[in-house]
């Protein structure tokens, strides 16, 4: 209970108004630890109509300092591509059986990836991996020849991001355990990535909200202004 009185007088100051990023990560990092390593969490609500499919925003990018947790990865892939995806540490390469697995339920893994050619076996499994967030996709990279290189950088902090229906994008960057220095850098790569998506067809502020949280603080509200 102390530890919580002190987290609860902690946030307390903090205040009412749009921090920098540099402000809100020094909040955030000095807060008094919890029994366990929070997430660094960020939403983006954007000033787009993601019913349009020209505004709907998807993308990924490379974390500078990683996302702090291990990423299990399976490939759809053989031959020299499904030799490249295990010598880069794929979790699990494979075709028809691995597609069986998925059919079965499996789901232990973060991200799938997979070749061009082997999307016959992978576009039936729509309905098992699109509502899990896993349907490889060439936008996020996850349709690739160089599944090897697909592979390290994921396992290396490589992240895919997708709006939801209400125009959001919520994704975890970080662990409460790195240093504000590399909180800051990967919040302001995933920025700038979100800020170069922007669709020509979206009008006014880009940017409407940025909030940035741990998994057990209240949200710290971003200044949005240098980003629209």
């Amino acid at each position: 209970m102390p530890k919580l009185s002190k987290r609860k007088e902690y946030f307390s100051s903090l205040e009412e108004k749009k921090y920098n990023v540099d402000e809100a990560v020094e909040f955030l990092s000095g807060a008094p630890k919890t029994s366990f390593t929070e997430s660094l969490d960020v939403s983006i609500n954007l000033g787009i109509d993601p019913v349009k499919s020209d505004q709907n925003v998807r993308g990924a990018t490379s974390l500078p300092s990683g996302t702090g947790k291990s990423c299990k990865v399976a490939v759809f892939a053989e031959g020299d591509e499904g030799k490249a995806a295990k010598d880069a540490g794929a979790d699990a390469v494979g075709m028809d059986d691995l597609a069986e697995e998925f059919k079965k339920g499996a789901d232990e893994y973060d991200v799938v990836i997979a070749t061009p050619e082997t999307m016959k076996i992978v576009s039936p499994l729509g309905k098992v991996l699109g509502p899990k967030g896993l349907m490889p996709n060439p936008k996020t990279g996850t349709v690739t020849m160089e599944v090897g290189k697909a592979v390290s950088d994921v396992k290396k902090g490589k992240i895919d991001f997708k709006v939801d229906k209400f125009g959001i994008i919520h994704v975890a960057l970080a662990k409460s355990s790195f240093t504000p220095q590399k909180i800051t850098e990967n919040i302001n790569e995933f920025l700038r990535t979100v800020s170069k998506l922007k669709p020509s067809s979206a009008k006014g502020n880009y940017f409407k909200s940025i909030y940035i949280s741990t998994t057990m603080s209240p949200s710290v509200q971003i200044d949005n202004k240098i980003f629209n």
